[in-house]
This record gives C-alpha cells, structure tokens and sequence, in this order.
C-alpha cells in the first residue's frame, strides 16, 4: 500500500514522510532534554530551599529577639512531600510520559513550578516576540544576500568585490555575542539606540507610537544579526553564480544574442535559488540560536529568555516546552525549504522511479 503511495504521490508521501520524522525527532529531543535536566545538580526544590533560607536570613530575627532554629531547618520529610507533588521524586523518563500524556490527550503543557502559571499562557506572550524578530532578520537577509551576490558576481576580481568579500567574511567569522555587547556599549555611549530591545509600554497603549518605538528598540540587534548573517548567504549566492556564469549553456545563451541581464537574471539567477532554499533552513536555525544570545543581552522579552530563565530555575515543564517549540520551528523550516526544493527544480522527485 505504502509503495503505491509512493508511486502515484511521490511528493505527498515525502512531505507525509518528513513529517512523521519531524514527530519522531521531537519525541527524542524531548526525552534527551528531561535527561540532561535530571544530571543537572539539584532541583528546583532545593532552589526553593534556599530562596527561603535566604528571605529568612533577611529578614533579621523575629519580635521576640531570636529566630526560631525549626524555621531554618528544613524538615526532610516536607522537601520529600514537595517533591512528590511536583511528581520530581519519579525517574525522568516517567516524568516524561506523564508530560507527554498530558500534552497529547488533555492539550496542556502544564503549569511552571516557580510561577504556578500555565506553560501555554507563558509561552504565548514570547511566540510572536521571537517569530517577528527572527522573520525580520531572515527577510532582510535574504533580500541584501540576493542583491549583493549576483552584483558583486558580475564584478568579480575588482577591488570593490575584493574589499567587500573581505569584510563578509569578517563579521561571519566574527563572534555574534561579542558584537552584541560592543553595540549595547556603542547605544550606551552615544544615547542614539535604547540599550534595550523592547519598549517600556504595551501596544495597546499607543499602537502608531509603539510601532516606531519598536523599530527603533530593536535596529541594533537586527543590524548584529544581518551582520553575521549576511556573508555567509551572500559568499554563497555570488559563488553559484560564477559557476553558473562558466556552464555551457551560458555560452550558448550569449552566441545566440541574448542580453546580458536577462543571461544574468532570468536563467543563472534562477539557478541560485537551489543551494539558497538548502541553506535557509540551516541560516533560520542560527538565527533562532542566536536570538537566545541576543534576548538576554538586549533583554528582549522572548523565548528564548523565557528559556534561559527557565533553565536557571530547572523550571522543566517551561524549559521543555520552550526548547520543543524552537525545535519544531527549525525542524519545520527544513520541511518547507525540502518542498520549496522541489517545487523550484522540475528535476527533483522525492521518492519517484527514476
């Protein structure tokens, strides 16, 4: 039945087939990551723990001029019992399951164990944030690497391609956290860019206003991320390009008479879109990656933040939701970029007999 299937809607079955590798890739992301939590030294019971004992050696002694040596020591069957109801005292892969039942069957990601919030209600107010800077970054990117790589491609050898792959391959190898901090230092210095990368007021406020303010939050971290993402994108697009300006039906191309920009723009460009689609998904990876940099830095109220904060807390149910959607994110653009892959090349047929 599956090799009919596959014969009769090659494309399907493999968009059909990636997805399925997607699920199965997310179940053991998920359970690698309770693991690693559970190496981790101590629980977020113990930082309760030590919360108290701090907020208590604060607060000085108490009316009756000595503090109580019972409100210091911890009874150990109470830590127990707090465990047990935080289901910590069970082995992680039962922990997992648990969470996995609850997320398929009840559609609940639970509720954090600092904030008592529910998980869904806390990664809802950070999606957007994350998504909207991160596409922001992907379409400029994408844009200026087009623009740049077929242009400096027809300018190949000069001083001005020499010059600006020079600087490409600087801010692609130059290291992004450090860029970030040297910017934040630049807006702190001169006072022209918020050295934070939100607005201190809600959109409902004043939507026009909040809009321009945003915009104006988040250009120093949108210039880092275009800085480092730019010249890898754009090496590689004005690399295809000078190997498609050297194949033979180039040179076909021009003894029939055909102009140079349409040479250029309607058959060698269309030929970049290939290795383009391939790498997206590995360029929507690193930007994501790097947004967890970038949101602590900037403190950009996002999900990788919320992640970070998460994982300093060992707050597992927001950690693992947190990390399991960025995957599905990355994991998805891969999928999309395999089909955009293949509606562009007619060349390419998943799964079909050749």
């Amino acid at each position: 039945m599956f090799q009919k299937f596959k014969q009769k809607a090659p494309l399907l079955y493999f968009i059909l087939s990636r997805i399925v590798t997607m699920i199965f890739l997310l179940f053991f992301l998920g359970f690698a990551l309770f693991g690693l939590m559970e190496l981790a030294p101590g629980d977020i019971v113990d930082q309760m723990m030590t919360q108290q004992l701090m907020a208590s050696a604060q607060s000085g002694p108490n009316s009756s001029g000595a503090t109580s040596g019972k409100e210091n020591n911890f009874d150990e069957e109470l830590l127990a019992k707090t465990r047990e109801e935080l289901g910590l005292d069970k082995p992680f892969y039962v922990q997992y399951f648990k969470w996995l039942k609850r997320v398929i069957v009840n559609h609940d990601l639970g509720v954090s164990l600092i904030s008592r919030a529910p998980v869904s209600f806390l990664l809802k107010s950070r999606i957007m944030n994350t998504i909207v800077l991160n596409l922001i970054s992907l379409v400029f990117i994408t844009i200026f690497s087009f623009i740049l790589g077929v242009y400096f491609s027809s300018k190949a050898g000069t001083r001005l391609d020499v010059g600006v792959t020079f600087f490409a391959l600087f801010f692609h190898a130059f290291p992004g956290i450090l860029l970030l901090i040297l910017m934040q230092l630049a807006a702190s210095i001169t006072g022209l860019f918020p050295v934070t990368a939100y607005p201190d007021f809600p959109a409902s406020a004043a939507p026009v206003k909040f809009t321009f303010s945003y915009i104006h939050h988040i250009f120093l971290p949108l210039f880092c991320s275009f800085l480092g993402g730019v010249g890898g994108t754009m090496r590689t697009i004005r690399a295809t390009m000078l190997d498609q300006m050297g194949m033979p039906y180039i040179f076909a191309l021009r003894a029939r008479g055909i102009s140079e920009r349409r040479v250029y723009l309607n058959h060698a460009f269309r030929n970049t879109l290939n290795p383009y689609i391939t790498g997206s998904a590995n360029l929507l990876a690193s930007l994501f990656g790097g947004s967890l940099i970038m949101e602590i830095i900037f403190a950009y109220p996002g999900v990788g933040r919320l992640t970070y904060e998460a994982v300093l807390q060992q707050d597992i149910n927001l950690v693992l939701a947190n990390s399991m959607f960025l995957s599905a994110l990355v994991l998805a653009g891969m999928v999309i970029s395999d089909i955009l892959l293949a509606f562009v090349d007619p060349r390419i047929r998943y799964g079909a007999d050749k």
